[in-house]
């Protein structure tokens, strides 16, 4: 999930912590189990700092140590012995316990994304991403505002937010059961189709869908379950040329294939270089596939420039190269 739905869920689990009397019998023990629970909420996703460095690394690491089972199993020992330093009246159990849940629920949650998570790390590196809920989900984190409001003006927030969680629930299996639903459609429209990605969108009724069979990517939206193919491209295996072979040497390049599934390929060679560009097709959006990764090398191979990433025009992708092409 996102960082905003991250922060009300620490603050949601803070309210439903108060139905645990040990929490709310003692108020150091309430005031560190929010703390914690806010923390716990969000940190798993320090590797965000990784963007710091370049996407390559971000790529290649988000959600992925840091979201691995001994991760889920370090942070509420780490979390609640700092908080317990400040608190010592505090339970310590009951501390760690609520800690550990908003960590877990954390991890738990961004495995129901498109983009998933390495949860089971160190057992298997496979990114589990179950692609019902969008990164962010505005219903999602409509009631837990809501929640909060609710809280503020005077209401049980144990009561609240486990009713909240219950609806949420029920929220989650109805948006399991509409991808099946669109799964159903897709293999009547590709019925050879060896792999199938729906995604969820911001728009409640809406999918991305990429499909493969032996021969062909497909690409669409769709609409509850109405199915609609956008776009078409022959399935041409990458060939072991010296210039892919060099180019797939690159950061920018190796971090793009460790994360996509489902990519096409171009290879275009100009007066004094080559351009290697792979192309998400999972993300189309307006017509335009804005996750690419493209590596600029000369004729001796030699890499000039590259970039992994989001983009939505050629001229900012030109500007994110260093370098240009002429004076290479």
């Amino acid at each position: 999930m996102d960082t905003g739905t991250h922060v009300v869920m620490g603050f949601a689990l803070g309210g439903l912590a108060t139905l645990d009397p040990v929490v709310s019998g003692s108020s150091a023990t309430a005031g560190s189990v929010l703390i914690a629970t806010i923390i716990g909420s969000q940190i798993p996703d320090i590797d965000t700092i990784l963007k710091l460095r370049n996407n390559a690394v971000y790529i290649r690491n988000h959600r992925g140590i840091t979201h691995s089972i001994p991760a889920v199993l370090l942070w509420p020992l780490l979390i609640t012995g700092v908080i317990y330093s400040f608190y010592p009246e505090a339970n310590l159990l009951h501390l760690w316990i609520w800690t550990f849940i908003a960590v877990f629920l954390h991890v738990f949650v961004d495995i129901f994304n498109a983009y998933g998570t390495q949860a089971l790390r160190p057992f298997s590196s496979k990114w589990v991403a179950l692609g019902i809920i969008n990164t962010f989900d505005p219903i999602i984190f409509a009631v837990h505002v809501a929640g909060l409001f609710l809280w503020a003006f005077g209401a049980d927030p144990g009561y609240t937010f486990l009713a909240i969680y219950f609806s949420l629930i029920g929220y989650y299996i109805y948006r399991y059961i509409h991808k099946r639903r669109v799964l159903k459609a897709v293999k009547k429209i590709v019925p050879d189709a060896t792999d199938i990605i729906v995604a969820p969108t911001m728009r409640f009724h809406h999918w991305r869908v990429a499909v493969m069979n032996k021969r062909q990517f497909f690409v669409g939206r769709a609409h509850k379950n109405h199915v609609r193919i956008l776009d078409q491209f022959n399935r041409v295996p990458v060939p072991e040329t010296p210039v892919l072979e060099a180019a797939k040497k690159d950061k920018n390049l190796s971090a793009f294939l460790s994360f996509s599934p489902v990519y096409r390929w171009e290879c275009d060679e100009y007066d004094d270089y080559y351009e290697v560009r792979f192309i998400d097709l999972r993300y189309r959006s307006n017509g335009y596939y804005p996750f690419v990764a493209v590596v600029n090398l000369n004729k001796d191979l030699e890499i000039l420039s590259s970039y992994t990433g989001w983009i939505y025009s050629e001229e900012k992708l030109r500007k994110k190269l260093e370098f240009i092409p002429g004076e290479g």
